[in-house]
């Protein structure tokens, strides 16, 4: 029984997190995920927005020349694998020595909410049909939702 309560507190987290999420966007933020996969779970837990993909550029510089100019807040949430965590750190230095507004807090708050268990933004599917009050085994229950 206390193991629910605290899948319970986990999704309304999450969906605290994705709210958040939506608002940095309708704002303006850039909301940077690495790719296709990462863009659809976001979508697939109640984010409306419309992320940057990062491997629709050619590379760190390129990426950066194309927003690195702007004035709109820059999220970065990518994987946090070795790869995530390297491009996290070379766009970081890249930004900032342009001095973009370039925000880590989501990336970790996603990390704490899921205690670590979330290491790539795909993975956020499996909390899709929790979030979208599907219940039960039926795991293909949250696309007629």
């Amino acid at each position: 029984m206390g193991y629910q309560a605290k899948d319970e507190e986990v999704l309304e987290k999450l969906r605290d997190f994705v709210g958040m999420l939506n608002e940095e966007s309708e704002r303006g933020s850039v909301i940077v995920v690495e790719g296709r996969r990462d863009a659809e779970a976001l979508s697939r837990i109640g984010f409306i927005g419309i992320p940057a993909l990062f491997h629709n550029f050619k590379g760190i510089a390129d990426f950066v020349d194309c927003h690195g100019h702007k004035k709109n807040k820059i999220i970065l949430l990518l994987d946090m694998d070795r790869t995530g965590k390297y491009l996290t750190s070379r766009l970081i230095s890249n930004l900032q020595s342009r001095r973009s507004n370039v925000s880590l807090f989501y990336k970790h708050a996603l990390a704490k909410i899921t205690n670590g268990k979330v290491r790539h933004v795909e993975d956020l599917s499996i909390y899709a049909s929790q979030m979208a009050g599907v219940t039960g085994t039926r795991k293909d229950l949250y696309f007629y939702t």
